[in-house]
Order: C-alpha cells, then structure tokens, then sequence
C-alpha cells in the first residue's frame, strides 16, 4: 500500500509503499478513503510533541480518516466488515495517511449517514476538539457565552455548532468576508478581526468559555474578556502539565511544561480564570453522539478542498499557507475529488 511517513523529525515526509498493516484482537483494518489534513501533523512533523508523546520513528502520518471496515480483530463485536466508519486514532498511533490502516476499535464509531465518507472525515479531529473544549473541560451550561477565535476554520465552525446546540450565546472572530458563513453557522456576535477590538467589543458580555485556535498575545488578551471563574482552552498555544499527565509522560517532562506555561497560568490565576491546553485524544463514543447530531441537522461538516491522496503533501503546504474555510481533506476515491470540484 501507499503510505506517508516520518521518518526523522524536522525532514520531509517520504511517499513508500509497505505492506497492509493486520490488526490486533481490539482493532480493525479500514480501507480509507479520507482523511483530514491538520496543523497538528505538521507540529508532529517538526518535533514539536517529542518530548512528550513517544513516537517509534518511522511513522505513518495522519490522524484523521473515514473509510469502510475490511477485518475485524477477534474482540471486536461493535463493528462488522463493511461498516463505513470515521475516527481519530490519537497522535501516537496515527496511521491515517496511508490506503490502509489498522485503528483501535474505541477510536471509531460508524460515520454519519446523512453525509459522504470523505465530508465524515472532515469531522473527527474538529468535532472532538468542539466536544472536549465545551463538554470535557468547559462543562458548558445553557445561556453562558462562548467566543471562538476563527470562526470560519474547522475548529471554529465545530465549536460555533455545537455551542450554539448546547444553549450557548455564540460570539466569534472572522474575517469580514466570512462574517456571512459564521453567522449561518450559528454565530450570534461576529467580530472582523481586521478593524475591530474583539476585548472591546465583548466588554459587556462577559464570557464563560474562550476557545483559542491562535495562541500567542491572543491567549494573553482572551483572558481580559472571560468572567470570574471562566475558561480559555488553548488548542494552538502554550502546553500545560495536564498534558503530561494525559500522555503518560515523566516528572521531568511535567516539570518542563509547568516552568513553559507558568506565565500564561499565572496571569489567568490574577484576573480569577483558568487556562487548560487541549490535545484532542480519541472518542469513540463521543463520535457516535456527534454522528448523531450530523444526522440530525445540529452539526454540518464544513469542507475547504478535497485533494486526491497522492497530493497529502500538497494539501498540508495549502493548509499552512493560511486562508482555508473549513477542513483540507485528501482522499483515494476520485468521485470525491470531482463532486468537491
């Protein structure tokens, strides 16, 4: 089969052929036929999660996919063979980035119906992100507020949907040329980014939960605009120790992430709020409740492009260059690359 793989951290990845993968007693083998193109790989790429998540080097890229179950491991019983299913597999497994790929049957849940394998794809990574911000860590509540920084992204239009869903007041920031698609979205404030303030414009709305897709000056502002007790959950910035107890990772390790975050929580510590830095782990229930919701009309899957998958490479330089609304998506079938045309 055709593969992406790391081979050294901080080099380009290298196109190989190598043999199916056979899976494990609680595992399946999935013929994929999307997956989903995310900034986290190219962090993975770089090394920057090397001290924290092991990785046995070389390594199929790729975390992110939809496609149809071809073998099921001796105890599995959840899903059959033919089952079209989409899932995470997490940042140490990954796997996705290849024509097949062997996934732990707790990291899949079978795709929604109501939308193609390749738009389910779209869905894992950004819908997850949206359900651990608000659900797992935010415990959102009806009538508090959320803001979300990039609106218009995949992570952004998951968290406007699914907070909007939940009984939140939705306010976010995009640019103006998006202000229209946020706002389908669910959006109820929509602040250009460009010309407006987003700290003085939410001065009188204070909110409960701030999503950060960017990281950076943005985290340190995002603080001024939560109320007592609330929440920035950074998805692009600064590691907390959480995340080096969630990996697994030694003394030593949790040590270097406190002394790393230690601004940033001691900042949030002095205006009474929290920071928590989120890395999405797999969910296969919490993708069956999301499947749920797709199908239902809550949640919609919002593509940028799909492209075919011996162009991976291609689409995660289209994702870093910057301007993409909704998800980068590669896939083996050529249908989809066409009826996304």
């Amino acid at each position: 089969m055709k593969a992406f793989v790391l081979e050294r951290y901080g080099h380009p990845l290298s196109a190989v052929d190598m043999p199916v993968p056979e899976p494990g007693p609680r595992q399946v083998l999935v013929r994929m036929v999307a997956s989903g193109v995310n900034h986290a790989d190219e962090r993975t790429r770089a090394g920057e999660f090397k001290a924290v998540f092991r990785l046995d080097l070389p390594k199929v890229m790729g975390g992110e996919l939809s496609g149809e179950v071809i073998a099921v491991g001796s105890q599995v019983t959840e899903l059959a063979v033919g089952d079209r299913v989409y899932g995470y597999t997490g940042v140490v497994a990954m796997g996705t980035w290849a024509e097949f790929v062997v996934v732990d049957a707790d990291a899949l849940a079978p795709a929604p119906r109501s939308v193609s394998l390749a738009q389910a794809a779209s869905l894992p990574v950004v819908a997850l992100t949206a359900w651990q911000s608000l659900v797992t860590i935010g415990r959102l509540q009806p009538g508090q507020t959320v803001l979300v920084h990039g609106g218009a992204g995949g992570v952004g239009s998951a968290v406007i949907q699914l907070a909007k869903h939940l009984g939140a007041t939705v306010a976010t920031t995009a640019s103006a040329s998006s202000a229209e698609t946020v706002r389908r979205l669910g959006a109820d404030i929509v602040i250009d980014y460009r010309s407006e303030d987003f700290v003085q414009r939410l001065a009188e709305t204070p909110v409960d939960i701030v999503v950060d897709t960017q990281g950076g000056e943005i985290t340190s502002r995002s603080f001024q605009v939560l109320r007592l007790g609330g929440i920035v959950v950074g998805i692009a910035g600064t590691p907390d120790p959480a995340l080096a107890d969630q990996a697994g990772a030694g003394l030593m390790v949790k040590t270097a992430l406190s002394a790393l975050s230690f601004k940033v929580r001691r900042q949030a510590s002095k205006l009474g709020v929290r920071y928590r830095f989120l890395f999405i782990e797999p969910d296969g229930e919490a993708l069956r409740t999301i499947a749920g919701l797709v199908d239902d009309g809550v949640i919609q899957p919002v593509v940028d492009r799909i492209l075919p998958f011996d162009q991976a490479l291609a689409a995660l330089d289209q994702l870093l260059a910057g301007g993409t609304r909704g998800k980068v998506l590669v896939t083996t079938s050529e249908q989809e690359v066409t009826a996304h045309a």
